[in-house]
């Protein structure tokens, strides 16, 4: 099954706390129930964009690895 995503995030070469900073201010501009695609370098990236949807409330739709890159879809939630 592959997701449409709406919006691409290359936040490759990026460490933390930028890739999440980044979604996050890219979130905003976006309607409720479209999803972000960011692709990210950081190796730390799982734990704070599992950590980053608990605490938002958005939803982590899928994330996987290739090579040395991250993978996440990121929907946003209506209440946020």
């Amino acid at each position: 099954m592959s997701i449409q995503y709406d919006v691409d995030l290359d936040l490759r070469g990026l460490n933390c706390p930028l890739p999440i900073l980044r979604t996050k201010k890219q979130l905003v501009t976006m309607l409720n129930g479209q999803v972000v695609r960011v692709r990210a370098t950081d190796p730390h990236s799982v734990i704070d964009f599992t950590a980053f949807c608990i605490k938002t409330g958005h939803e982590l739709v899928d994330h996987w690895r290739h090579e040395d890159e991250f993978y996440f879809l990121v929907r946003k939630c209506a209440a946020n």
